[in-house]
């Protein structure tokens, strides 16, 4: 059905008197300028006449503009005349166009896309009714501006006044302070994170926003843009292309929520998910389907399980907020299937973004402001994966092989969960609502037996304080073992072959390769558990402490074994194994369960592992074991005791050594220190040989 300007103009008219907006527009008319827009709900437009909304969709342009008009003959009159903007919200999420299926067809289509804010710039003017001044008669002339590109008069119009010259004859002069602008701002959002399988590359598409709905967009949102899907020639002028962009004219904005329920969980989900968190251990069915083709790493994968579920972020009375977010790092011997975990993780998470610290910048880790040709050269606002993680996981494979400097940009939004952006004018606070999932090689390739973690792996110790739980991933020989992997690798192999070839498949195979629970219901489960939010009882409580107090006791003389940051892991983790089993009280296993998990990284990292013993957190902490911080000072004496003060006649490197192995400083450790220091300048050579110490170390 075909409806003229007028017929639209009625239509608008009786579908406000239906739904009795005549009380809304004189509200909003009264409040203009601060109010400025009329927002009408799809579904109300499709009761009304699902004809109409036919038609809307497929000449949104004429619509809107009739709608408007038909706003403004029901507006009260004023001294001014206003401009009152439609604005069509409330598109169900099935009526969204995925970004990557947007098609030709779409064009100038009414649309609704969904996706993560990527980029923002800054909101600025945009002239819409632009005035000119003949400078031949003076007369002032009106041109309408529309698009991107601006159009000077083609005369001097009569009928406003002026002399009927074209502009080849005389010049325009624009008058900038009486023409009319609108604040516009430039986004480019991209796919969410849940909607690309595969390692697919996420789409991106630009939209424009106008007048009040601009500035409330910051980069990470998630959002859904409903507008005027439009084209823009590419080319340079003079060899324009036969090929064209698109973006959106954006009509409306609508902020989501970023949360794990944006699975979709059916009602029968739900009644699947209850029915199973009622099974004898569906905790343990859980941590088993980590991954199950990948032999071994139990402790890590049950880990890596309490990582999806996370723990319950907290907002105290004083302002003071604590992380939920679990954060995990894999540190070991290459082929033992780090990547392999992370891309599983990455498979199976309601919402994760996978980067590879191998050409990863603070910028694209976290968020910038960069000046490029998407704002026209203007300062734009980009969030990075922390920020478009936002209430998810951030996955960073290789984080060793980032730069220091970019390395250090994550330790505030670790902890803090915020990303601040101060530059060229732009102040922001992004959320990183994130757990960060990393993993790291070893410096020189594998793990060598008898160094510490600092040694051996090249962050440093602010950031890995911040991890909740460091694994050592070390690759031995152990026949046992080594035959019980070998098994398994065979049995996938094995199983993997005889799928491709469609020929009987080993039933006791498949049992050990299946997940107990397949990825695509435990994304729901998920999903469906983070609504949850156990609550830490006063017995949960004092079980809590008394294994905090109990860590405390395990370092030896003059070592801190655990402190405050342990105790969060602790709470972290207790929360995340009761909303396994979809609990709303963290119980005694729960308890158990993270203590298990963090006497378990500790050891290792203290080098105890199994055999028990002490452990220093200085390890972590620091990058210094207590032992170590000893022979620092004794190695430091011991240089000024043979003249190697700054002021002194020095001390030879042969005597330093000696006397260091005299009083129990092995020699390889007192030389690593020294050149250590000597490199870093708080040792200098004044004479070959003579040796001094720089005091303010």
């Amino acid at each position: 059905m075909e409806y003229s300007p007028a017929e639209l103009v009625q239509k608008w008219e009786e579908f406000f008197n239906d739904y009795d907006y005549a009380g809304r527009i004189t509200s909003i008319a009264f409040a203009y300028p601060e109010g400025r827009s009329l927002r009408v709900p799809f579904a109300e437009i499709n009761r009304f006449s699902v004809e109409f909304l036919v038609y809307f969709l497929d000449h949104p342009q004429t619509c809107l503009v009739a709608g408007e008009e038909a706003i403004t003959r029901m507006a009260p009159p004023g001294d001014e005349p206003i401009r009152i903007h439609l604005r069509v919200t409330g598109v169900p999420k099935n009526e969204c166009v995925p970004i990557r299926e947007i098609r030709a067809r779409h064009l100038g289509r009414f649309v609704s896309v969904e996706g993560l804010v990527r980029r923002v710039t800054e909101v600025r003017p945009k002239i819409v009714d632009a005035t000119f001044q003949c400078l031949r008669c003076g007369a002032v002339i009106k041109e309408t501006q529309e698009g991107q590109a601006f159009r000077e008069p083609m005369e001097c119009y009569p009928d406003q006044g002026g002399c009927g010259r074209t502009a080849a004859s005389t010049k325009f002069k624009l008058l900038g302070e009486a023409s009319q602008y609108l604040d516009t701002q430039k986004i480019e959002i991209q796919e969410i994170p849940e909607d690309v399988r595969g390692g697919a590359e996420p789409q991106r598409l630009t939209g424009w926003m106008e007048d009040d709905i601009t500035g409330d967009i910051q980069p990470g949102d998630h959002v859904i843009l409903n507008g005027i899907l439009r084209s823009a020639q590419k080319g340079r002028p003079g060899a324009k292309s036969t090929i064209f962009d698109v973006f959106l004219e954006v009509v409306e904005v609508q902020t989501q929520s970023r949360e794990f329920e944006e699975v979709d969980v059916s009602p029968g989900d739900v009644e699947r998910i209850e029915t199973f968190a009622r099974e004898p251990d569906p905790s343990g069915s859980i941590v088993r389907s980590v991954a199950p083709s990948l032999a071994g790493l139990e402790r890590e994968k049950e880990a890596l399980a309490l990582c999806l579920f996370g723990g319950v972020a907290k907002e105290l009375p004083d302002g003071r907020r604590t992380r939920g977010d679990i954060h995990i790092l894999l540190c070991g011997d290459p082929g033992l299937a780090k990547s392999e975990l992370l891309v599983w993780m990455k498979n199976v998470a309601p919402r994760a973004i996978l980067a590879s610290g191998k050409g990863t910048s603070a910028a694209g880790l976290t968020a910038a402001a960069v000046r490029d040709e998407f704002g026209e050269g203007r300062w734009v606002l980009e969030a990075g994966v922390m920020v478009l993680a936002d209430k998810g996981i951030a996955i960073i494979d290789e984080l060793d092989k980032m730069d220091e400097e970019d390395r250090g940009a994550m330790l505030h939004a670790m902890e803090q969960q915020r990303v601040p952006v101060a530059k060229a004018g732009i102040t922001a606070l992004l959320p990183s609502r994130c757990s960060v999932l990393a993993a790291a090689n070893p410096k020189f390739g594998r793990f060598v037996t008898g160094k510490y973690l600092g040694d051996q792996v090249a962050l440093e110790a602010p950031l890995l304080s911040r991890f909740d739980a460091i694994f050592l991933l070390l690759d031995f020989p152990q026949k046992e073992r080594d035959g019980a992997i070998a098994r398994h690798m065979l049995d996938a192999h094995r199983l993997g072959g005889a799928m491709a070839a469609g020929a009987e498949v080993d039933p006791a195979a498949r049992a050990v390769l299946t997940p107990e629970v397949e990825p695509e219901f435990l994304r729901k489960y998920v999903a469906y558990a983070k609504r949850i939010v156990p609550v830490v009882g006063p017995e949960a409580a004092g079980m809590i402490e008394s294994a905090y107090v109990e860590l405390r006791q395990l370092g030896e003389a003059g070592t801190v074994s655990a402190t405050p940051r342990q105790l969060d892991g602790l709470v972290r983790f207790s929360e995340a194994s009761a909303r396994t089993r979809l609990s709303r009280t963290v119980q005694e296993l729960d308890v158990k369960r993270a203590v298990s998990v963090m006497r378990y990284w500790l050891e290792s990292i203290s080098g105890t592992g199994e055999r028990g013993g002490p452990i220093d957190i200085d390890i972590v902490a620091t990058g210094v074991p207590a032992s170590q911080r000893d022979q620092i000072v004794r190695l430091r004496d011991i240089i000024q005791e043979l003249g190697g003060s700054e002021t002194g006649p020095g001390a030879q490197w042969a005597d330093i050594l000696s006397l260091a192995e005299v009083r129990g400083i092995p020699r390889d450790r007192a030389e690593a220190w020294l050149r250590k220091w000597k490199q870093e300048g708080d040792l200098y050579e004044p004479t070959n040989g003579i040796f001094r110490l720089i005091t303010r170390l």
